[in-house]
């Protein structure tokens, strides 16, 4: 009996594709517009499902201008630039000039917007409350740590060459 090496994985360690997918399953359930729909609706906040994840960047990142927040979003920086505009008609955002670069319009949530974000998190509880509920807290501890770790490093990492 022949087996069939896979191509496809001949260039990423075991270590590396679990943790890949793992990421890939999670990045699929955060990107889901129905989650979003049934966290808005958890919250009990009259927002559309489309611009929770942007007010909700706009909230933990801001000051922050359109073209970050849009490829924080992974995101066209028109779509995102057409989306703010109707979160600062609803008075969720407003724009001001940036402190670092005048130039730049820098979107900021309002104190209505951070209302809203405080439902989000108290709805974000409520979940992490019921997915964790099985869970030793330390485990939970150190999830929460190396993640927080993996992140950090990710995002060095990530961070253009300035020699380039």
């Amino acid at each position: 009996m022949t087996t069939k090496k896979n191509v496809q994985h001949a260039h990423i360690s075991p270590r590396t594709r679990a943790l890949h997918d793992a990421l890939l399953k999670m990045g699929s359930v955060f990107n889901r517009p129905d989650v979003d729909e049934r966290m808005v609706r958890a919250a009990g906040i009259p927002l559309e499902g489309a611009l929770f994840p942007l007010l909700t960047m706009v909230e933990r990142f801001g000051p922050i201008g359109i073209v970050e927040l849009a490829n924080r979003g992974g995101r066209d920086y028109t779509t995102v630039s057409r989306q703010v505009s109707r979160l600062e008609a609803q008075g969720l955002v407003t724009r001001r000039a940036d402190a670092r670069d005048a130039r730049v319009r820098a979107v900021v949530v309002t104190s209505r917007g951070k209302a809203m974000t405080d439902a989000l998190d108290a709805a974000r509880e409520r979940a992490a409350q019921a997915l964790f509920a099985s869970w030793k807290p330390a485990d939970v501890d150190t999830l929460v740590r190396l993640v927080q770790r993996f992140a950090a490093d990710l995002e060095a990492h990530s961070v253009p060459d300035e020699a380039s």
